[in-house]
């Protein structure tokens, strides 16, 4: 039988002690802390992977210039599918999916908001009564979505895409029937538009604009508007997002707590690329008949997250 010899040098008795050690990334309790400095496993992340996510983001950027849509409503299922294929805990993987797709927003609106104030159609002062409702709601929209049931959250997001998509199917638009509520009723409007984008990782356009049009304000200033409210409702659910996870346990290399920010870097650069490539495009030719055709694509997305 070979004999298995040993070289024991003062060396390799440190080495023993430091592998003895606890994890640099362990919490005092011996749980597993957040791995975006483990950058030896961050090494492990594919160049495979990080082109995938910037294709991703390069067709989200494009599709939200283009039809007008919030970039969430591909970003979330398919990010959800390329954390899937790479073995990420599928209990964390919607989740970390919905919370990036939130944080892209903190980028991406910002170009928007620019090139909407050029042209004086945001509305500052709505958007200023709107933000502390947003910021309150979507921080407790997102803390809520953590402590949710990953499946839950999945369902809360089919809805929201079933909805877009009907929405892009019927082209109805709300009827301005009244003016902008009073301090609280604002308030109270902020709270929904904060914690619904939160949940579903969207901008809040899909609930902004259509709120602000039933209010008396014309669509382009409602539009306008709805971009600058994007990056409170981002900067808030982020943050929500980020403590609530901080210290979970097996969270995979590259997040900050449900935050992906891997994807959150390579979609959020490549998605501000090819958002006004889709704009200039869109005012040239007739994209009714896209619509519709995105809308079936986003129906199917919604059944894939209800039965998966």
């Amino acid at each position: 039988m070979p004999v298995r010899w040993h070289l024991q040098t003062p060396c390799s008795s440190v080495f023993d002690t430091a592998r003895s050690k606890p994890s640099p990334h362990s919490t005092p309790h011996g749980r597993p802390g957040p791995h975006f400095l483990d950058t030896e496993a961050l090494l492990d992340l594919s160049l495979t992977l990080i082109a995938e996510l910037i294709v991703l983001g390069l067709c989200s950027g494009f599709l939200a210039g283009l039809l007008g849509i919030g970039g969430g409503m591909l970003m979330v299922p398919f990010l959800t599918i390329i954390l899937t294929a790479r073995a990420f805990p599928d209990v964390y993987t919607v989740k970390m999916a919905v919370a990036t797709s939130l944080a892209t927003i903190c980028f991406t609106s910002l170009s928007s908001v620019r090139a909407h104030h050029r042209r004086g159609a945001v509305l500052w002062p709505v958007a200023r009564t709107l933000a502390p409702g947003i910021l309150l709601g979507s921080f407790a929209g997102s803390m809520v979505a953590a402590a949710l049931p990953s499946r839950i959250v999945g369902h809360l997001f089919a809805a929201f895409v079933a909805f877009a998509a009907t929405q892009m199917l019927l082209d109805r638009k709300p009827k301005a029937s009244r003016v902008l509520p009073g301090a609280m009723g604002i308030f109270g409007a902020g709270n929904a538009i904060g914690a619904l984008s939160a949940l579903v990782g969207a901008g809040g356009a899909f609930v902004s604009v259509p709120f602000m049009t039933w209010c008396n304000v014309k669509i382009h200033n409602a539009v306008a508007t709805s971009s600058a409210l994007g990056f409170p409702i981002a900067l808030a659910g982020s943050l929500g997002y980020l403590l609530a996870g901080w210290d979970l346990p097996q969270m995979p290399p590259g997040a900050i707590g449900y935050l992906f920010w891997p994807g959150l870097l390579a979609i959020s650069a490549a998605s501000v690329l090819t958002a006004p490539l889709g704009a200039r495009l869109a005012h040239s030719m007739d994209i009714r008949p896209l619509k519709k055709v995105f809308a079936v694509v986003l129906y199917a997305l919604a059944l894939y997250f209800l039965l998966r």
